[in-house]
């Protein structure tokens, strides 16, 4: 290892050597980036206490050797354990929030976020009419809080069944300031919602199908089962969620579900009732809305 110190010197040569091992390694990306060398960078600008969005005045300055046994770490714990990067670093950014993680909850990914930054428009005709709002299975709480600041005079809840991520939520909303306006709730979907009613419910459940979990790439298995398993057609969740949502928004209330790559599964499984898929920019028919006067019951 102190021959490959002597080597490598600048922040260049360290990204080079990054990706060729990422490569080599045969890694998977899917948590934030989706290649060897925007992970490479995000790591190294991490680890040495860089802007991340500030890459090339750095490229040709030189590591100390401190720094160098640093950045070293990092990417052979990268490559040995397969952790997503966002474990490593415990932080994740959806747009420009940036949220702590640890492996209590999936690394924050959504859909979602678009539709947030954009006020929810078109689907919402004023988002200020919005007053109360619910995140189901909010893990992290990243999309609660996204919410909070899209509807600042609204009431928002967030709730999930493990207490290990409602711990990293409250984490997260003491970042922002939001305990004031965000209530954490520990239940198992809409269980210990009582008679609460919402304007808006967001939800991206659980929604991975059996075959798809025996098959997930190694840095997958390290995020929780309990958020990514939701029986044979990934469905088990989103069923009691349509089932049970109706008493649980106001009149003209709106639920938005994400369901990733699982659209024919939905259509099939609920032909009867009238989805509307959206679009964002970051993917097609990933998330279907229904108003109340739409749900079965």
């Amino acid at each position: 290892m102190n021959e490959l110190l002597d080597e490598l010197h600048t922040l260049r040569d360290w990204l080079r050597y990054a990706v060729s091992g990422f490569n080599e390694a045969g890694l998977f990306f899917g948590h934030g980036c989706d290649n060897a060398f925007d992970e490479a960078a995000f790591l190294i600008l991490h680890t040495l206490h860089l802007p991340h969005d500030q890459l090339e005045p750095f490229l040709d300055t030189r590591l100390t050797h401190t720094e160098r046994l640093k950045v070293h770490h990092i990417l052979q714990q990268r490559i040995a354990r397969r952790l997503p990067a966002a474990y490593l670093t415990h932080e994740a950014w959806l747009g420009e929030f940036r949220f702590y993680v640890d492996e209590r909850v999936i690394v924050p990914r959504s859909y979602f976020a678009n539709l947030l930054e954009e006020d929810f428009a078109p689907w919402l005709e004023d988002p200020e009419s919005v007053t109360d709002a619910l995140d189901l299975c909010t893990g992290s709480g990243c999309l609660a809080i996204l919410m909070a600041h899209t509807f600042p005079d609204a009431r928002i809840d967030a709730v999930d069944l493990s207490p290990d991520a409602l711990a990293v939520a409250q984490r997260n909303v003491a970042d922002y300031a939001l305990s004031e306006q965000l209530t954490l709730i520990e239940s198992d979907l809409f269980a210990k919602l009582d008679k609460r009613r919402y304007d808006l419910i967001v939800s991206n459940p659980p929604y991975v199908t059996a075959a798809s979990m025996a098959a997930l790439p190694p840095e997958y298995r390290h995020e929780p089962a309990l958020a990514l398993a939701a029986g044979e057609d990934g469905l088990d969740i989103v069923r009691r969620i349509l089932s049970d949502a109706k008493k649980h928004l106001k009149p003209r209330g709106l639920l938005a579900v994400e369901v990733g790559h699982n659209r024919d599964l939905v259509e099939q499984a609920f032909p009867d009732i009238p989805l509307t898929w959206i679009d964002t920019a970051d993917g097609e028919g990933k998330i279907f809305i229904l108003h109340r006067e739409q749900l079965p019951h």
